[in-house]
């Protein structure tokens, strides 16, 4: 690539960086903040004296949520830049990624009109990141299927520092300040009680721990059925067609972000907007096949959330039944 070419696709990138700052910060300040160097050297950048590193950009991108596309350009249609996140294989490092999955939400939310969209797949992350056992067990469950194999704590022996969790309870705290619309099916629930079955049968939880879980798990649901009834910011779908994906997308009117999920925790995060745009779209669709339950009728608000609550009472049975039925 020519450098004329670089310095063009350089002062699209740092125009993109611009665009999605508010009105009172200065360009050379937030690069000078985000790459840890002086405003001169900052100033030098932004006037195009001095061409920003490849990992410089990438710093950049990652700060800010925004694509290199534009600065790579997009002559091939058919590829897209994306950032990653890291992998986890520890408390520590899980703590990292509730850290940064934070700071990136933030920068995303500093707009009032920013709104997210999740197709719920699993219960939305930000639900069972409060201070509940049911948050101390997702912890635990995402260090056993993330982590070292040979790892065979109990979950009654459990306990994570209290940085995880102040962490955890922080993201999960700035859903409450999001608008936002989520898509579920009948099946959003099923892969919580799955863990919950699987780990009492594995002997890491006691019938009375994994009774407490569903319990809960109930008062969740219930969170959400109030909401839904009194958050005029929350919209709640159900398809009855389609599985959900946990793809989330986050709009603001600078800016988009499309997450895409591809190991329990980890995603792919872009915001090139041809795919930001092609990803609200099936969004969209997907709506216009589901039902508003903020909108719906009581009865069919009630068969939906009574779904949920039939299948948490079917395995609180099943755990009780379980020790009756003890043949062995």
């Amino acid at each position: 690539m020519r450098l004329s070419q670089n310095i063009e696709f350089q002062k699209v990138f740092l125009d993109q960086i611009a665009a999605s700052l508010p009105k009172n910060e200065s360009l050379n300040e937030a690069i000078a903040t985000a790459l840890d160097i002086s405003y001169d050297a900052a100033h030098r950048r932004n006037s195009l004296k001095s061409k920003l590193s490849l990992d410089e950009s990438i710093i950049l991108a990652n700060y800010f949520n925004l694509s290199l596309d534009a600065l790579f350009g997009n002559t091939v249609v058919d590829y897209l830049s994306v950032v990653k996140t890291k992998q986890i294989s520890n408390q520590a490092e899980l703590q990292q990624y509730f850290e940064n999955s934070y700071l990136s939400l933030k920068s995303l939310l500093q707009d009032a009109k920013s709104k997210m969209y999740y197709s719920a797949k699993d219960i939305p992350i930000f639900y069972t990141l409060t201070n509940s056992k049911l948050t101390k067990f997702k912890i635990y469950v995402w260090i056993k299927l993330l982590g070292n194999p040979a790892w065979n704590d109990s979950f009654d022996s459990f306990n994570p520092s209290l940085q995880t969790m102040e962490a955890a309870q922080r993201l999960g705290s700035i859903y409450d300040q999001i608008p936002s619309v989520e898509i579920w099916d009948t099946t959003t629930i099923n892969s919580t009680l799955k863990q919950i079955h699987f780990y009492f049968n594995a002997g890491q939880i006691t019938i009375a721990t994994a009774l407490e879980l569903c319990e809960d798990l109930k008062n969740l649901i219930q969170g959400i059925a109030s909401k839904v009834l009194n958050d005029d910011n929350f919209e709640f779908y159900y398809n009855e067609l389609l599985l959900m994906n946990n793809n989330v997308l986050v709009k603001t009117p600078q800016q988009q972000a499309h997450y895409v999920p591809f190991t329990i925790l980890s995603y792919y995060r872009t915001s090139d907007k041809a795919t930001c745009q092609q990803a609200m779209e099936y969004l969209e669709n997907q709506m216009r096949h589901s039902k508003l339950l903020n909108t719906a009728g009581e009865k069919e608000r009630n068969q939906f959330f009574n779904k949920m609550y039939h299948k948490i009472d079917a395995l609180k049975s099943l755990l009780k039944a379980s020790q009756v039925l003890d043949f062995e």
